[in-house]
């Protein structure tokens, strides 16, 4: 068995995804957390493969890219986590786009967020207007989009809950992974009136390395 180093910061993210298919495929690793601060970044970044976490380290090689870590993980764990033939491993990475791209949706939000406070020169009652600006677009994006993609993904997901064959796939893990990040943000649950969902969701945390890990792992801010 290969030696695995995760390095990512000190929360869930974008390395959550991994940390989830490790505990789901009883694979050992070093859970190696970087503070969430400037000064401690500034330090690792110059260390990194292209500027960015997480990273994954296997026997001395690195690689970076969060889903390329995921698929990796999910052909090692050895319990057909990745599909079990060519197409259904394209049908998993058929999901896991999807449910990125929405991720990568909600990211865009956050950053005209951050550059309007870049530019902004307005008084402490501007900084209001623009924090109430940023939570009308998370309303716009759950109506407009979250939404009608559930639908979509609700008619993916089979009537035992899962997006690719009869079992537990990484495809459904991403999906639990993104759905509950986008749902904290939303302030609501994406999943809510969602038969085939729900089941994907339950089929996710009752797995016993996931349920073992979700209750033992580090309580972090995000």
């Amino acid at each position: 068995m290969p030696s695995y180093k995760l390095i990512y910061f000190d929360g869930r993210g974008r390395g959550e995804i991994a940390r989830l298919l490790f505990a789901a495929g009883g694979i050992k690793y070093e859970d190696h957390r970087i503070p969430p601060t400037a000064e401690a970044w500034g330090q690792f970044k110059p260390k990194t493969l292209m500027g960015q976490l997480p990273m994954l380290e296997v026997d001395g090689t690195m690689i970076c890219q969060s889903l390329a870590i995921a698929r990796l993980i999910a052909k090692e764990a050895g319990t057909c986590l990745a599909g079990q033939t060519d197409l259904e491993q394209a049908r998993a990475d058929m999901i896991v786009d999807g449910v990125e791209d929405l991720g990568t949706k909600m990211n865009q939000i956050f950053k005209e967020k951050d550059e309007s406070k870049k530019v902004s020169n307005m008084p402490y009652q501007g900084h209001d207007f623009e924090e109430a600006q940023f939570e009308e677009k998370k309303k716009e994006f759950a109506e407009n989009t979250i939404r009608p993609a559930m639908v979509h993904f609700e008619k993916l997901a089979s009537s035992d809950g899962y997006f690719v064959g009869n079992s537990l796939t990484w495809a459904d893990v991403a999906f639990y992974s993104k759905m509950l990040f986008l749902g904290g943000e939303i302030g609501d649950d994406p999943l809510k009136g969602h038969v085939n969902l729900n089941k994907v969701r339950d089929n996710v945390t009752s797995n016993p390395g996931i349920a073992k890990w979700v209750k033992e792992r580090p309580e972090t801010p995000w």
